[in-house]
Formats: C-alpha cells, sequence, structure tokens
C-alpha cells in the first residue's frame, strides 16, 4: 500500500520510500523528515475531493504532502 492511499485516522508502518533515480532529491528529504522503515505514520486530515495536501503524523510532528510525494512512500499494514 501507498501512503497516498492510506485512509484517514488511518495507520500503516513506513516500509521504504521509492526514489526516481540514484540522486532523488524528494526521496532524500522524506527520509529525513523521518519516513523509514519500521517508523507508524497516520494520515491527519485530507483536503477536500481528494486534493493535494494530506497531513501525516509520524510522531509527534506533522507535515503536508503532496499526493505525488505520499505516494513515494511504501507502507505495511499496521
Amino acid at each position: 500500500m501507498l501512503l497516498s492511499e492510506l485512509a484517514r485516522s488511518q495507520v500503516g508502518i513506513v516500509d521504504a520510500v521509492h526514489a526516481l533515480s540514484a540522486d532523488d532529491v524528494i526521496a532524500h528529504r522524506l527520509r529525513d523528515l523521518g519516513f523509514v522503515a519500521g517508523e507508524p505514520v497516520r494520515v491527519v486530515a485530507t483536503s477536500p475531493f481528494g486534493g493535494d495536501p494530506i497531513v501525516v503524523q509520524i510522531g509527534f510532528t506533522r507535515f503536508a504532502l503532496r499526493h505525488a510525494e505520499a505516494a513515494r512512500v511504501h507502507l505495511r499494514s499496521a
């Protein structure tokens, strides 16, 4: 499952961040922000009609991500 597919209030566990290339800046930044294997992540809020952004929480920190960015985070079920 992808983070972009996770329903509001649902929890998933980060499995991996997909990089489009070896020097993918977005994938590197997501990892720096804490999207690393084993971390629980929860969708806090979504935009109306499925638009951008979605708000996710890792630990006590919340991030607003575009769907394209969230689609790079692969999850396993909690």
